[in-house]
C-alpha cells in the first residue's frame, strides 16, 4: 500500500527483517502465525504493517475494535501504540491505548468513538470489559505479544479468556521469544493450522552481544555496587540498563549510581506510570545515562543506542537472561552484557549456561577486588572493629531492649505512685479546708452591727431561754412515773413499754 510505503520511507526501512519476511505475506492471507524469534528482531513490524493494510477499509463502531493487540506491560504496549501510529500516519485509522495509570474515563471516551486497533494490558482490558464499556465481538484480528513473558507474570488464564470472548473467526498472530509447554498448549488450543515462523534456534543470544562475568568474592551488597561502578567507570558505557531482581535494589543501585556522580534513574512496577514513561523518555533521549530496572522492562523496549547491560544480579529464571541481555547489540549494533556472579547464584549462573548452550562466559578481572569495602565489616564485634563507643551492635540492642523493659515497668510503678499522692493530697486538701476556714474567721473582726439589731437578738435570746425553762417545769409536773399513773416509756416504738402498760407497777 502506498500509504504504509511512504511511512517505511520516512523512517528509512530499506528491507524487512527475518521475522517480517516470514510473517506479513502470510498474515496478508489471514492465516494465523506463530512467531517465534529472539527479542530485538523486529517482531513489531511483523504483525503490525499487515493489520494497518487490512484495516485501511472499513469502519470502527463504537466500543468495538476491530483489532485487539495484547502486551505483557506498560512499556511494551505504550511502545506498540507508538508503532501503529507511526506506520499508520498517512491513513485514517483510529487507535486507543489502555494501561494502568491513566484515567478510565478517558480510555472510555476513545472507546466509545470506535477504534480500529485497541492496544492494551490483560488487567485493564478486562477490567473495561467488565463495565461494558468495551465489547470484543466485532475483533477481527488478535494478536498476543510476548506470550512467553505472558507466562512469567500469570496473564495466561487471563488470556485465555480474552481468547474465549473473541469470535472464533478472528484472525491469531501469536509471538513469543521462547516456547515453554504452556506456550504451547495455547497455541494448540486456539490457533488454527498456525504458519510457523520461527527464525532463530531455542533461546540462543544475539552473536552481537558480548558476554562477560564478574566473580564476586562474596554476598556483599556494597561490595557489588562497587564492583559495578568500577566496570562502568573502566569501560566506554555510553548508555546502560542496570537490572535488579526486587525493587529495593533498584532504588538503592540508582541513588549509589547518582551520588557518585552518574546520571541515573530508576524504574520499577510501584512508580507513577506517568513517572516511568518520563523517565523512559529522558533515557531514549540521552538526557539519563544509565536506567536502574527491575524486569518490567527486560522485554519488548525498543532503545536501540544501548551499549552495555548489566545483571547487578543474576536473574532467577533463566530465560529472562536472554531478554535483558537482548536490549543491548539490537539492529545489527555490537553490545556487551556483563552479570555479577555471587557465590550464591552459582546455581542460577550454571541454568543459564545450560540455555544458551554455553561451557562458560568470559570472566572481567577486577583488580583488588576482594578488598573492596563492604558492609558487614561496619558491624563487626571486639577489638579494634566494636562500632563506636557502644561496642558491639547486637549487644547495644539487647541493653536498648532492657533499658525499654526497665522504663517501661518505671512507668506503671510510678504511675501508681502519683495516683496514690494525688489521692492522699486530694484527701489532705479536703481535710484542709476547715481549719483554714476556722482560722480565717477568727482572724477575721467582726463589723460592727448597728444598736438596734443588738437589742432585738437579746431579746430573742431571753425568749428562747424563758421558753426552755418553762418546757422543764412542763415535764417535771408529768403523771408520768408518780404512784398511781402510767408508767414512763423511755424507749422508741412499744418495746419493752408493752408489758407495764398492761400490767402496771410489780
Amino acid at each position: 500500500m502506498p500509504e504504509i510505503l511512504k511511512a517505511l520511507d520516512d523512517v528509512g526501512y530499506i528491507h524487512p527483517t527475518p521475522i517480517q519476511a516470514g510473517t506479513i505475506e502470510a498474515a496478508l492471507q489471514r492465516k494465523d502465525v506463530l512467531g517465534i524469534a529472539q527479542t530485538g528482531t523486529g517482531k513489531t513490524g511483523a504483525f503490525t504493517l499487515p493489520i494497518i493494510q487490512s484495516l485501511a477499509k472499513g469502519r470502527a463502531r463504537a466500543r468495538m475494535p476491530r483489532c485487539l493487540i495484547v502486551c505483557p506491560t506498560r512499556e511494551l504496549a505504550a511502545q506498540v501504540a507508538e508503532n501503529v501510529e507511526l506506520y499508520s500516519k498517512h491513513l485514517k485509522i483510529s487507535m486507543a491505548l489502555l494501561i494502568g495509570g491513566v484515567s478510565f474515563a478517558k480510555q472510555e471516551a476513545l472507546l466509545n468513538r470506535g477504534v480500529d486497533v485497541l492496544i492494551a494490558t490483560p488487567g485493564r482490558l478486562l477490567d473495561h470489559f467488565g463495565r461494558g464499556k468495551v465489547m470484543l465481538g466485532g475483533v477481527q484480528a488478535l494478536v498476543v505479544d510476548e506470550a512467553d513473558r505472558m507466562l512469567d507474570m500469570g496473564f495466561i488464564p487471563d488470556i485465555e479468556e480474552i481468547f474465549k470472548k473473541t469470535p472464533f473467526t478472528r484472525q491469531v498472530l501469536f509471538f513469543s521469544a521462547t516456547m515453554a509447554p504452556e506456550i504451547q498448549r495455547l497455541v494448540d488450543q486456539f490457533l488454527h493450522q498456525p504458519h510457523v515462523v520461527k527464525i532463530a534456534r531455542k533461546n540462543i543470544t544475539a552473536k552481537t552481544v558480548k558476554q562477560m562475568i564478574v566473580r564476586m568474592p562474596g554476598n556483599d551488597q556494597k561490595q557489588k555496587r562497587t564492583a559495578l561502578r568500577y566496570v562502568i567507570d573502566n569501560n566506554d558505557v555510553k548508555s546502560g540498563i542496570v537490572f535488579c531482581n526486587r525493587k529495593r535494589d533498584v532504588d538503592i543501585v540508582a541513588k549509589s549510581l547518582t551520588v557518585h556522580g552518574h546520571n541515573a534513574a530508576p524504574i520499577h512496577g510501584d512508580l507513577r506510570q506517568s513517572q516511568r514513561m518520563e523517565t523512559l523518555a529522558g533515557f531514549k533521549n540521552g538526557e539519563i545515562e544509565f536506567l536502574v530496572a527491575s524486569d518490567v522492562a527486560a522485554r519488548g523496549l525498543d532503545i536501540p543506542d544501548v551499549s552495555h547491560v548489566f545483571n547487578y544480579d543474576v536473574p532467577s529464571h533463566s530465560e529472562d537472561y536472554v531478554h535483558r541481555i537482548g536490549r543491548t547489540g539490537r539492529a545489527g549494533r555490537k553490545g556487551e552484557a556483563v552479570m555479577f556472579v555471587t557465590p550464591s547464584d552459582r546455581g542460577y549462573y550454571q541454568d543459564i549456561l545450560n540455555l544458551i548452550n554455553f561451557k562458560e562466559i568470559e570472566a572481567y578481572e577486577i583488580p583488588g577486588i576482594k578488598d573492596f569495602a563492604t558492609t558487614s565489616r561496619q558491624y563487626k564485634s571486639g577489638g579494634k572493629n566494636k562500632r563506636g563507643k557502644y561496642g558491639n551492635r547486637s549487644e547495644v540492642s539487647k541493653n536498648n531492649r532492657n533499658i525499654g523493659r526497665n522504663i517501661g515497668r518505671n512507668k506503671g510503678r510510678n504511675k501508681s505512685r502519683s495516683d496514690n499522692r494525688s489521692d492522699n493530697r486530694a484527701v489532705d486538701n479536703k481535710a484542709d479546708i476547715k481549719p483554714t476556714n476556722e482560722t480565717s474567721e477568727k482572724k477575721t473582726k467582726p463589723q460592727k452591727q448597728p444598736q438596734k439589731q443588738v437589742q432585738k437578738q437579746e431579746q430573742k435570746l431571753e425568749q428562747r431561754q424563758e421558753q426552755k425553762k418553762a418546757d422543764k417545769n412542763n415535764k417535771s409536773s408529768n403523771t408520768r412515773g408518780k404512784k398511781g399513773g402510767l408508767p414512763e416509756n423511755k424507749k422508741s416504738g412499744f418495746g419493752d413499754s408493752m408489758p407495764a402498760f398492761f400490767g402496771g407497777d410489780d
